[in-house]
């Protein structure tokens, strides 16, 4: 194939240019889009081994791919055919995005941009003689009809220069062989390598923002016999530039740790049980008159509230400010069926019309309710916006229900597509606060705005990574001043799971852009017999994986000690126990002799006398297995003479709260920085180290008046990026 330098790409043409006037592309933006096209032209490209445009969810990959479609149309591409998710929303989407952006060359009679589904019957010679746009859905039908259009109606199209651009192309990915989805899709993929064979001259680029299905998919689907899988390469990779405004899982699941920053008021937790009431109708459990008081309605409720009053909060800053008052949005996302979003409707009307009649009434709990959210945004205000008082707030909200500024709505159905999107592609927000129930339409692509609340309750046992990161639609370009007011809402138990992913998201592509580990990713899982096996990715459930990284803490939160009686007796034993590891230790820390090195079976029976120590909520289980499986595995990944060893580091007469005063979260951080996990750190090069904190467990803490052992594990410094299936 031809070589195109970049300096040899003309950045001047009839349609980057217009693109580049409109959009102000920083110059980072235009890098990316010189070198996807650049190694479009001298790339082989195909389904297999694609072009790739990596992005984050929601960061701006659409603008980079019709960047490069613009500056592909000026450097000898003649036609464009845009591959979207199975979604006539998300086509809709495409489409008048592609029309906005191209609008100067489509008046100027030198692009054509064509949904498939509504192609004119006969083309003209003056109209194929245009750049021309096709937009389809990947589905088997639509796949015929471009054939069809390609081979039979026009041939002349397929000896023309043709990119193929896949976007949202992450489905394909960490799955079950026999998810119906998957294989549909490798039908089209067939498909799609069928028409591309015909073809003269055809380029292939993937857009995704979950890169797991393009890099971890091994060719076949054998285990290797080592524990690495190569992962099948894309011909080249571009990073979408993050931008500045971007807000995704590391605000979160990362600055959501740090006590007083903002992102530690993002999530609330929300009960199972509340979950199974709003799965389907119920009218024995849900009454009409304890919507407002009720304890098993508590999450939804405040979703509902503090999402009015966070809005509201936004309007007065805003009013304040000289701007004109934004409508802002809400997702409750738990379930598919449409069942299930009447009776989510059902209830959500008649907790608005329960809020109404309070306010009429000057029920006390309204104001109650009112307060309750508004000295929680009080936690996460700026200190550089203006916050304004309670009464402006509550006057406001009571104006936003006499005025029926909230409008609740159900949006799952396919076929009013057509009066869910604005001229700009995005959900329409028909009110100053809409709040949306919904399903599979919301999971992805589409682009909401203004979104300050998420209610999400889909069971991640069901499905993989990309599908969860995908309907994580609080990613995205936000305000901070509008993170301030938002709220997400989900059971801990799918929480932990998210967060799990995100660290997933976070390494894999460390490990892609840094080389680690010459690019590859272990996966291993514990077998019945408690033996580590390498496995195939294809084959991990992702809601129960670990990911193992060097310096990573794993540990037990949220559980609570025993009754006291008992637990005392059972210290007398783990005292002896830790005692005895000390005096029968294989090394001991010169300069601390609370630092010493044993073998791993000692620590495992230790963990197992531990356990029994403690009491678990839902969602606070210790998977006690799993964490003696992982603690084998990195003790015995070494060839030194350390392997089968783990460091033990202790320390005696803490008094760690169970619950932190600052956030009312349960306390994960019982090891301290500066001192038993920094040693631990640098004990753990080539096997891992164990923090044992014995608490004092004072009633005053939130324990039951006796002391404890808080185990933390450290892993070694030598660790690989290792996926680990419990």
């Amino acid at each position: 194939m031809q070589t195109v330098d970049l300096t040899e790409l003309k950045m001047d043409g009839a349609f980057f240019s217009p693109l580049l006037n409109k959009n102000n592309y920083k110059q980072e933006e235009i890098n990316v889009m010189q070198n996807t096209v650049s190694k479009l032209i001298e790339t082989s490209t195909t389904s297999k081994k694609p072009g790739m445009l990596l992005g984050h969810i929601q960061s701006g990959k659409t603008r980079s791919f019709l960047g490069s479609m613009g500056l592909g149309f000026d450097n000898g591409f003649d036609m464009v055919i845009i591959l979207t998710k199975n979604s006539n929303a998300l086509v809709k989407q495409t489409f008048e995005r592609i029309e906005s952006e191209f609008a100067e060359c489509i008046e100027g009679d030198h692009l054509a941009v064509y949904d498939i589904m509504k192609m004119p019957i006969k083309l003209r010679k003056f109209e194929l003689k245009k750049k021309l746009v096709v937009v389809l859905k990947k589905e088997k039908k639509n796949m015929q009809r471009l054939e069809n259009l390609l081979f039979e109606m026009y041939p002349d199209l397929a000896v023309r220069k043709i990119l193929f651009i896949d976007d949202e192309a992450d489905f394909a990915s960490v799955a079950y062989e026999n998810n119906k989805n998957i294989i549909d899709l490798k039908v089209i993929a067939g498909q799609i390598d069928q028409i591309r064979a015909r073809l003269d001259d055809a380029a292939y680029l993937q857009v995704t923002a979950t890169p797991y299905s393009l890099y971890l998919q091994p060719d076949d689907m054998t285990v290797h016999e080592h524990k690495a899988f190569q992962p099948k390469r894309p011909a080249f990779t571009e990073l979408v530039p993050v931008h500045d405004k971007y807000v995704g899982g590391e605000m979160y699941f990362e600055r959501s740790k740090e006590d007083k920053h903002m992102a530690s008021c993002l999530y609330h937790e929300i009960q199972e049980e509340e979950l199974e009431i709003l799965r389907k109708s119920d009218k024995r459990k849900v009454k009409v008159n304890h919507l407002l008081t009720g304890e098993r309605y508590e999450g939804i409720r405040s979703a509902l509230i503090h999402f009015i009053v966070g809005s509201k909060i936004r309007n007065i800053q805003q009013q304040k400010e000289g701007e004109r008052p934004e409508k802002y949005a809400f997702i409750m996302h738990t379930i598919t069926t449409k069942a299930a979003h009447q009776w989510q409707e059902e209830v959500m009307l008649q907790m608005e019309e329960q809020l109404r009649k309070a306010m009429e009434k000057e029920d006390p709990i309204f104001d109650q309710l009112i307060r309750t959210a508004y000295q929680d945004f009080a936690r996460s205000k700026r200190k550089d916006t203006y916050f304004p008082t309670f009464d402006e707030v509550l006057s406001n909200v009571r104006d936003a229900l006499i005025e029926e500024e909230l409008l609740i709505e159900i949006v799952n159905s396919e076929q009013d597509v057509d009066n869910l999107l604005d001229k700009s592609g995005e959900l329409k927000l028909r009110t100053p606060l809409n709040f949306f129930i919904g399903g599979q339409i919301l999971d992805r692509g589409i682009t909401i705005k203004n979104l300050i609340g998420f209610y999400y309750g889909r069971n991640p046992q069901k499905f993989q990574q990309d599908t969860v990161l995908q309907h994580s639609r609080m990613y995205g370009a936000r305000p901070l001043a509008d993170i301030a007011v938002t709220r997400f809402y989900t059971t801990r138990r799918i929480y932990d799971v998210m967060e799990q992913m995100h660290e997933f998201d976070t390494e894999l592509r460390r490990a892609f852009e840094s080389g680690a580990n010459s690019g590859e990713v272990t996966f291993i899982q514990k077998d019945t017999d408690n033996t580590i096996l390498p496995c195939n990715p294809n084959k991990i459930l992702l809601s129960s994986v670990h990911m193992l990284k060097p310096g990573k803490r794993m540990l037990p939160s949220g559980f609570q000690t025993i009754a006291k009686s008992y637990l005392e007796r059972e210290m007398k034993k783990i005292d002896k126990h830790v005692e005895t590891m000390k005096q029968t230790a294989k090394a001991v820390h010169p300069k601390d002799d609370r630092c010493f090195l044993v073998k791993k079976e000692k620590v495992q029976a230790l963990l197992a006398m531990i356990y029994q120590t403690y009491s678990f909520k839902e969602g606070y289980e210790w998977d006690l297995e799993t964490y003696g499986a992982v603690i084998n595995y990195l003790s015995e990944e070494t060839d030194t003479n350390r392997k089968g060893l783990v460091w033990i580091v202790v320390r005696q007469n803490r008094n760690m709260a169970r619950i932190r005063k600052s956030t009312g979260r349960f306390e994960d951080a019982p090891d301290t920085k500066q001192d038993e996990l920094k040693i631990a750190r640098n004990l753990a090069r080539v096997v891992p180290s164990l923090i044992l904190t014995r608490q004092n467990g004072a009633e005053e803490q939130g324990w039951r008046g006796g002391a404890f052992y808080w185990p933390v594990l450290v892993m070694p410094e030598e660790t690989k990026t290792t996926v680990f299936a419990g």
